[in-house]
């Protein structure tokens, strides 16, 4: 009679992903390290996803008031609204426009600069948002809004006096070069209606600021 020296059960079993050995005792799996690394990838993208929800969550809001003026719309906006009126927000925010009119110190020329680059980013951000967006009534409002304050607050204003005030200021500065810009600024014939009517646009601005605050879901205090 034959003597078996074999102990147990051996079976190897071998795919195209995975290799299994099977005896009596034990049973492995040896996993390819790609496979392993893309399971790992796989979690992480559901971990994103899953954080990503929370975040919406977060952002919701119910319903906010937003408006320049006598023009007020109430919106529900989605995160990608958000998103927008944030963009806007620190346009406004980080520049001089969103502040107050300083007499004392603050260079027209260099106003009139801040806002004319707003106008032009504005007018960007606007156009960045995709075609399947501006169907929305939500969305809509925000659009509305931002064209409002650029085309019927700022863009009168600087097509009435942007001009005019830069071509008196440049040749009022060759002569007056011992002068600082505030100096030379008040001698402009129209000076009290300019400064006037800019306050008056920089309170709009200011305005529109604060009802994007409230969009995003920022407090007063918060401020760049």
């Amino acid at each position: 009679m034959e003597e078996n020296n074999t102990k147990g059960i051996y079976a190897e079993i071998k795919m195209n992903i995975l290799h299994i050995l099977i005896d009596d005792e034990n049973l492995k799996i040896i996993i390819p390290w790609w496979l392993l690394l893309l399971f790992l990838i796989l979690i992480g993208v559901l971990f994103l996803l899953r954080s990503r929800k929370f975040f919406l969550k977060d952002y919701k809001i119910e319903e906010v008031e937003i408006g320049i003026r006598d023009y007020r719309v109430k919106i529900k906006p989605s995160f990608e609204d958000i998103q927008v009126a944030y963009k806007i927000w620190v346009e406004i925010s980080t520049r001089k426009l969103g502040l107050e009119i300083d007499e004392e110190n603050d260079v027209i020329v260099e106003v009139y600069n801040s806002w004319y680059e707003f106008f032009k980013i504005t007018r960007e951000t606007l156009k960045e948002i995709p075609a399947h967006k501006i169907v929305n009534p939500e969305t809509q409002k925000i659009i509305d809004v931002s064209l409002k304050l650029l085309n019927e607050v700022v863009r009168p204003h600087l097509t009435k006096w942007q001009a005019r005030f830069r071509k008196w200021y440049y040749e009022e500065k060759e002569k007056n070069k011992s002068l600082t810009p505030q100096k030379i600024q008040r001698q402009y014939p129209h000076y009290e209606e300019l400064i006037k009517d800019m306050k008056k646009v920089n309170k709009n601005i200011m305005e529109y600021r604060k009802s994007l605050e409230k969009l995003i879901g920022f407090h007063k205090s918060c401020e760049i």
